[in-house]
């Protein structure tokens, strides 16, 4: 902390800058909204809709500098002393609900409370991480737990100023409306830019270099089963991701639409949630975002900061990314790179190639990260000589940061941080002649570096990729692999660094499955679950169109279904669809449909005593096989001793001796009849009993987590094979990597380090994502990691850019 300046002091100047920096950026934000008005007016559209586009230019041409004058004076107001922070504005908190009266509200109040809401939720979109590290050092020169619900810093009270002043210019809520777009995307580049001005003034001063976010993280006890009853976030109270997960209930917003509606869910404002607890934190989880497209959203930011830092020091490089960044999805025009550059590129191409094959003769790595740091400076100083531009000066340094960053993270086992290093000048290539490689996060060389480090970034250095803390030499000749195919392409650009990616993606399918010998059993045992339950469940949709019209007492028609479709598709498995084994279970399903079948002579009654007794010990076999509990199998028997007895005595229809003969031909050629596989959903609700898959080799989880949103079920699809992530599971965390998706990914295996194997079904994997309990081992990717590196560096000093 600045000596001399006290922390009530430094609060009250940290909120000055902030103020300050909204009040410069206004201006082009003002004028950026009257252009806007001005090209909506200028497209073809509707007679009624080229009114309301003229009133609203007109009026924002007139009344524009109302506006900017009234949030200017709504900043200063709330700036003055004894508003800022130590007593809320003149904005109401939003009521608690039980002790309120109940009154009718405007439409006008709640057309205001929806519109500001808005505009804050899209503030906080972009700004949540620069607002969580404000927030944290605010409150820890204040010496208070959390900034008041209307402290002037939030983005709420921000929305109703600005909201304020557009009405007191004159505006209207529908020219609001047709500007909401382009006021939210500017209001939000505003905010952040603000909050992370005044975040790196207080760094300046040393207040809170390091942000501990763990006082903000809201738990719960949501959940029986988890630990100690506590839920989401136990064991990862560090992580800037659970931080940003949990910042909707912080800050006064949810990440959901549903945010604005009331506070019945918990504390909107940041108190505390109701007194039914559990069920106002399920609310919650419900309505926030997809951890997914956060993830992406800060990673965009991160990427968006430093193409502003560097665009003011470098204009014609943010022009040139901008361009990129609108042409990204399709294939970018490639700019041309000065002829003494690409000399440049190639000379230090030969030279890091040949440097670092001398080292690994033995097989091992012998140049430390100071080494390579040291040798890598040395090759920047030579490559911004040969630069003939000031872009180009300025991608060599930045693409030289990344490197410096991703080569001094020491959870890439030093064996492999070589081959990132013989990365660097391929990617330096590609980010001269196609600048989107900075405008998006999804250039493939970007994602490629990103899928690597995932693989190898295990939580211990010794053990990541590997097995029982052997080198895992099979996924480190792949590596190797892919960089000297991108060596030998250098003009190929973002091709063949696709053309890897997706080569990769393949490698690791294979390998999991049959190469690592911590994964393959489990990964052999888990296609066989998958087989088996998918078999069930197509056995039991045959089953029920066959049995849909037939007279069957309801308890055998159940134990089809439940039971003995489960007992098919073990059998199945395990002898083939036409094995011996398979066939008596088939026979014995028919047997068990005839004699459950309306009996009205006493032949027919003493035929199915005399046959009972075998029926029974092939039913009994058949559950055994299927690995069912001696006394289940003792229940089920009990019932359809009782179905039986009601067959005799039934006054249904009996079943013609035809009807039953087409019965045993469709069981004999039963897999003929099946569905596709890739038409089958293995949900939970159709899973038949996946505890009977649980062995000393395989964990089934079948319990945990909460309520799944279609964004977690989404992000539970999307998790890609080779990442590590930690598991919160039985009292304790554990690292885990996921080596398998099955059948359009609804069955996912994670392997710990030791080789234990645990089975997710899809919704149940979205439901610890939900809860909290199973987390991405690193919150950020290899390359957002190293871009936010350089990010502070270039802070320090920008003019190393162009030096």
């Amino acid at each position: 902390m600045a000596i001399g300046a006290s922390p009530d002091s430094l609060a009250g100047q940290a909120r000055r800058l902030y103020t300050e920096e909204l009040v410069k950026g206004l201006v082009p934000l003002v004028q950026t909204a009257i252009d806007t008005a001005r090209n909506l007016l200028d497209k073809p559209s509707e007679h009624t809709v080229f009114a309301r586009r003229r009133d609203l230019f007109q009026a924002l041409n007139s009344g524009a500098q109302a506006w900017h004058r009234g949030i200017v004076v709504g900043l200063r107001q709330a700036l003055a002393p004894g508003a800022a922070g130590s007593r809320g504005l003149d904005f109401p908190l939003p009521s608690t609900g039980r002790e309120a009266a109940l009154s009718l509200v405007s439409d006008d109040t709640i057309e205001l409370e929806i519109v500001t809401s808005r505009l804050a939720l899209a503030i906080m979109d972009k700004a949540s991480w620069e607002f969580a590290d404000l927030r944290s050092r605010i409150a820890h020169l204040e010496n208070r737990g959390e900034l008041d619900p209307q402290d002037m810093l939030r983005a709420h009270v921000l929305a109703r100023i600005v909201f304020d002043a557009w009405r007191a210019a004159g505006q209207t809520l529908e020219g609001w409306r047709e500007l909401q777009p382009v006021l939210h995307d500017e209001f939000a580049l505003l905010v952040e830019e603000a909050y992370h001005e005044t975040n790196r003034w207080l760094v300046d001063h040393r207040v809170l270099p390091e942000v501990d976010l763990r006082p903000f993280i809201r738990r719960s006890r949501t959940h029986p089963n988890a630990p100690g009853g506590w839920q989401a976030g136990t064991g990862f109270s560090d992580s800037r991701h659970d931080a940003g997960r949990n910042l909707g209930n912080a800050t006064g917003y949810g990440s959901g639409a549903a945010s604005y509606a009331g506070n019945s869910g918990g504390g909107a404002y940041g108190g505390p949630a109701s007194g039914r607890g559990g069920v106002g934190e399920e609310t919650r989880m419900m309505t926030r975002g997809a951890p997914l497209a956060r993830n992406r959203e800060h990673a965009e930011a991160v990427l968006g900061r430093l193409n502003r830092l560097i665009g003011r020091h470098v204009p014609e490089f943010a022009n040139s990314t901008r361009s990129a960044g609108l042409a990204a999805g399709a294939d970018a025009p490639a700019q041309a790179m000065s002829p003494g550059l690409a000399r440049a590129i190639e000379t230090a191409q030969q030279g890091i190639r040949q440097r670092l094959s001398t080292t690994l003769q033995g097989g091992e790595a012998v140049v430390t990260a100071p080494v390579m740091l040291e040798e890598m400076h040395q090759r920047k100083q030579v490559l911004k000589k040969a630069a003939a531009s000031p872009e180009e000066r300025a991608t060599i340094e930045i693409v030289a940061l990344l490197f410096q960053s991703i080569l001094t993270e020491d959870r890439i086992p030093a064996a492999v941080r070589v081959w990132f290093a013989r990365l660097q000048m391929p990617v330096l290539r590609v980010a001269v002649t196609e600048p989107d490689f900075f405008a998006t996060i999804d250039h493939p060389a970007r994602r490629l570096i990103d899928r690597m480090g995932a693989c190898v970034m295990g939580f211990d250095s010794a053990t990541a990729g590997s097995v029982a803390g052997k080198p895992n030499e099979a996924l480190e000749k792949e590596i190797k692999r892919i960089v000297q195919v991108v060596e030998a392409y250098p003009d190929t650009g973002r091709r063949v660094f696709q053309t890897v990616l997706t080569e990769f993606e393949k490698f690791l399918e294979h390998y999991f499955r049959n190469e690592n010998e911590a994964t393959k059993r489990g990964v052999s045992l888990a296609q066989q679950v998958e087989q088996r339950e998918t078999m069930a469940i197509q056995y039991t949709i045959e089953l029920r169109k066959m049995l849909n019209e037939v007279p069957v007492q309801e308890g055998v028609r159940q134990f089809l279904f439940h039971v003995w479709a489960d007992v098919l598709a073990t059998t199945g498995v395990r002898y083939g669809a036409q094995g011996a084994q398979t066939k008596q279970m088939k026979r014995a399903a028919a047997d068990l449909i005839w004699s459950a079948s309306a009996k009205v002579t006493r032949e027919e009654r003493a035929e199915v005593i005399r046959r009972l007794p075998l029926l029974l010990k092939s039913l009994r076999e058949g559950m055994a096989s299927a690995g069912m509990e001696t006394g289940k199998q003792d229940e089920h028997i009990q019932q359809l001793n009782n179905s039986l007895a009601a067959a005799f005595t039934a006054k249904a229809a009996v079943i013609p001796d035809d009807r039953l003969r087409e019965l045993m031909e469709r069981l004999e050629t039963l897999e003929e009849l099946l569905p596709e596989a890739a038409d089958v959903d293995i949900d939970e609700s159709m899973v038949l009993d996946l505890s009977g898959h649980q062995n000393s080799e395989l964990e089934v989880v079948l319990d945990g987590g909460s309520m799944p949103t279609p964004a977690m079920v989404a992000w539970a699809r999307e998790l890609q094979v080779g990442s590590w992530y930690m598991l919160d599971r039985g009292g304790h965390s554990e690292a885990v990597q996921l080596a398998w998706h099955g059948l359009r990914k609804q069955l996912s295996l994670f392997v710990t380090p030791q080789g234990r194997c645990v089975l997710f079904q899809q919704h149940r994997l979205a439901s610890y994502l939900q809860a909290g309990l199973m987390l991405p081992a690193q919150d950020e990717a290899l390359t957002v990691r190293a871009t936010r590196s350089a990010l502070a560096k270039l802070d320090v000093d920008a003019s190393r850019l162009l030096n």
